[in-house]
């Protein structure tokens, strides 16, 4: 039975060319239009595991996104970087110069901003997934509208470039989480990085205590990221991802930061994806 995987988008979406790529081609989409309704099929047990934009090179941290991991206490299983190519598409025989709207996901029109600057004439339009409008252009028939996605989703919804490679980076990329109800087991040989979440005293010097810690213990910080602790005001949670060559010098690192953070959670142990 194929693996059911839920992904933030559709069919032709940056999330479902992600779940190839990892998975495989023989899994089940679950299609999600929202963050939220992606975490919702994965806690149902609809999805079997998930996909998850975190963070873009041009773009920065996905922010909402890692409450929601730890939140529903969820698991990072795995991770994948995609390179990111963005193309103008719209209904065939039309021209730049016809395009009133073009209409995207929030990201993808951030990553276009330099293109869509030089183009003053059209309307930006934020939509929830980038493969879904040039979907939605196709079956309305719209014309005057444009959508920033894929150039798989131009072959899959029948849609013409108007123009290719639009970001305004050339290097571009996302990288994706997967993440699982259950922690996967995985062979301590094959680990080598590791995301964490944890709360410090409020005092001078308890970040800096932690990041001496990760340095004598031989790990590489990789991410940063600062969260409000919704409850406490003005106390702010961190997520680190770390990555290491010898698992036990993690073991150590994980042992003295479990005593010195108020509160400390594994969120994913497993295999870094970038060499």
């Amino acid at each position: 039975m194929a693996l059911r995987i839920a992904i933030q988008g559709i069919k032709g979406s940056n999330h479902h060319q992600v779940a190839n790529e990892y998975f495989g081609n023989k899994v089940e989409l679950v299609e999600c239009l929202s963050f939220d309704e992606l975490i919702h099929q994965l806690m149902t047990g609809y999805a079997d595991e998930a996909v998850m934009a975190i963070e873009n090179s041009i773009a920065g941290s996905i922010i909402p996104n890692y409450a929601l991991v730890y939140n529903n206490n969820l698991h990072i299983i795995g991770e994948h970087y995609l390179n990111i190519h963005h193309h103008l598409m719209a209904l065939a025989g039309q021209k730049i110069e016809d395009i009133q709207e073009v209409h995207s996901h929030p990201m993808a029109l951030l990553q276009c901003k330099e293109f869509l600057r030089s183009h003053a004439h059209i309307k930006l339009v934020e939509s929830v997934d980038t493969a879904e409008t040039a979907q939605r252009i196709q079956k309305n028939n719209l014309k005057g509208i444009a959508a920033i996605a894929p150039k798989v989703a131009s072959e899959l919804y029948s849609l013409e470039v108007l123009a290719s490679e639009i970001q305004t980076i050339s290097n571009n990329s996302t990288r994706f989480i997967v993440l699982s109800k259950e922690d996967r087991t995985t062979q301590e040989t094959a680990i080598n990085k590791a995301s964490l979440r944890f709360v410090l005293d409020h005092k001078r010097g308890s970040l800096a205590a932690v990041l001496n810690v990760v340095s004598d213990c031989n790990l590489n910080l990789t991410k940063v990221q600062s969260l409000p602790v919704i409850e406490r005001p003005w106390k702010y949670s961190f997520f680190v991802d770390v990555t290491f060559d010898k698992y036990s010098h993690y073991e150590k690192a994980k042992a003295l930061l479990e005593i010195m953070a108020e509160e400390f959670k594994v969120l994913g142990e497993y295999k870094n994806a970038r060499v």
